[in-house]
């Protein structure tokens, strides 16, 4: 197999986990000849590890890897218990139904590898969301998933009527990348505050950012993050 020459980049380094940046347009796993993400990583640092969650082949962006198994236990536990604090930036054209608030619903597979949002909630996505003017009828969203549905957040965005750019299954207005970005984690290990932040991604829109509005969305914790 073919692996791209290029290093990945180490955010975050502890004796238990990496926490890495993801670029966009990489699949998570092996591609015919071509080396996953997961794998190039691991034979980067030399190590056997365990992915915790991931990310789809569009999406740019933060993500761990456990180093041993009672880390991979700790993280999946997090998850599920919602103790992992992931946020999300996206662009959107469009004027959306609502610039803030919660999605709820459950997700059922649709046509053409898309998935849509149903009124009903057995076991629903959570989402929620502050969005942002950034002129040029585009809009930054800052998004906080509750839940790791296939999908969930390009779904999301969809039922505002407003597809990410760049996303093609989801009929979102064409650009150079999906502008989908894992930016931030928070969480608490073996006693200490995880605080990451991963700013100005790869894209014209994105580059294209306001610093002032980046210092605010960089401060994520002053958000009122409800329980859904």
């Amino acid at each position: 197999m073919t692996t791209p020459a290029q290093a990945i980049e180490i955010i975050y380094q502890h004796p238990d986990f990496y926490i890495v940046n993801k670029p966009h347009d990489r699949d998570f796993h092996n591609d015919g000849e071509t080396t996953g993400f997961f794998n190039q990583f691991q034979a980067q640092v030399d190590e056997s590890l365990f992915p915790v969650h991931r990310l789809d082949k569009r999406t740019s962006g933060l993500i761990i890897f456990a180093r041993n198994i009672q880390a991979e236990h700790f993280f999946n536990h997090a998850l599920q218990n919602g103790q992992l604090n992931k946020y999300y930036l996206a662009l959107g054209g469009n004027k959306p139904k609502q610039k803030q608030g919660r999605i709820i619903g459950d997700m059922v597979k649709s046509r053409n590898k898309a998935w849509k949002l149903l009124r009903s909630k057995d076991n629903p996505a959570k989402t929620f969301f502050y969005s942002f003017s950034i002129g040029d009828k585009k809009r930054l969203y800052l998004l906080k998933p509750y839940t790791g549905k296939t999908h969930q957040l390009r779904v999301a965005m969809k039922s505002l009527s407003v597809s990410i750019l760049g996303d093609d299954i989801y009929q979102g207005e064409q650009a150079d990348r999906l502008y989908l970005h894992a930016f931030a984690l928070s969480f608490n290990y073996k006693h200490e505050t995880i605080r990451l932040t991963l700013l100005k991604p790869q894209g014209h829109y994105f580059e294209s950012l306001d610093a002032e509005l980046l210092q605010k969305i960089s401060d994520f914790d002053s958000f009122n993050w409800p329980m859904l």
